[in-house]
């Protein structure tokens, strides 16, 4: 980097060789932070050489050796700052996974910050049209935020999920998100946008019949009339019970309004049906029969 009366100029190339050489050597003796040291100069002499994309790779590599020191945030921030190199040097699907690799990093000490890369990683892989990628990190949002219960954000991210599998033509997943829409807007108390999510997923071609379908209509009738045995009957199916973890919690928990006292009512109503037949004769039995109704 030295300049003089021969050299006017810093050799900026090989100062950067030189500087990951030494990055190398110190996470070698496990030296993480001068290592981290080296990986910044690293970085400082490619982008003074305009080199963005080996600068940014360098900010990576700063970022994993404060990952190793516990250093999370300052390591996501670090990632964050290359993912953007990545951006303005023009390689935007390496940008997504630096991000998505920085989501992983934060998940389990702030799912706040984790959800933000995701979709971050999401937006610029949509930008590229590289909808399944995209998906699976929209998936990982949803599942945060449902595991952190920012239900409202949950409802507008498997929204987003499931528009794209349906611009896919993945007809099958749309159906499942829907279950997941339908168990998001129960735990919001939200009946009304539960039913319209059922309703409008009748355009997706194979919706309507399907065995989806039909437990979502027993799961809407059972909460509607407060039936926590016919809820919790849904629930526990093997549709329910084997969707992501996450989504199969909410449908364990779901709970009907009001403690489902409405739902002894039919067999109160039965009982005092059979009550006169049991002391009466056979005819009074035949007579009593029917005396509920067809139903």
């Amino acid at each position: 980097l030295k300049t003089g009366f021969l050299k006017w100029k810093p050799d900026y190339d090989s100062a950067a060789t030189e500087y990951g050489k030494a990055a190398v050597a110190f996470k070698n003796a496990k030296q993480f932070d001068q290592a981290r040291e080296a990986c910044l100069r690293e970085a400082e002499a490619h982008e003074n050489n305009k080199a963005l994309f080996h600068a940014a790779k360098a900010y990576e590599q700063a970022g994993m050796m404060l990952k190793e020191m516990q250093r999370l945030p300052e390591a996501v921030q670090l990632i964050e700052k290359a993912s953007m190199m990545y951006l303005e040097n023009g390689t935007p699907d390496t940008a997504a996974i630096s991000l998505e690799r920085a989501g992983k990093l934060i998940e389990n000490v702030s799912p706040e910050k984790a959800v933000q890369l995701y979709q971050q990683a999401a937006a610029v892989f949509e930008n590229e049209e590289r909808l399944r990628q995209a998906l699976e990190m929209h998936g990982k949002a949803s599942r945060l935020l449902v595991r952190g219960r920012r239900l409202d954000e949950a409802a507008l991210s498997l929204q987003k999920e499931k528009s794209i599998y349906k611009e896919i033509e993945n007809y099958p997943s749309c159906f499942k998100k829907t279950i997941a829409q339908v168990l998001v807007h129960l735990h919001r108390n939200d009946y009304v946008a539960a039913e319209r999510c059922v309703r409008e997923s009748y355009s997706i071609p194979g919706f309507n019949g399907s065995e989806d379908c039909a437990a979502l209509e027993q799961l809407l009738e059972g909460y509607d009339q407060q039936d926590q045995d016919q809820v919790s009957r849904v629930c526990n199916s093997p549709l329910f019970k084997y969707m992501d973890n996450d989504y199969a919690k909410l449908g364990l928990t779901l709970a009907v309004p009001g403690g489902g006292i409405k739902k002894k009512a039919p067999n109160a109503a039965q009982d005092k049906a059979r009550g006169p037949a049991a002391g009466g004769s056979h005819g009074d039995e035949e007579d009593d029969e029917y005396s509920g109704g067809l139903c």
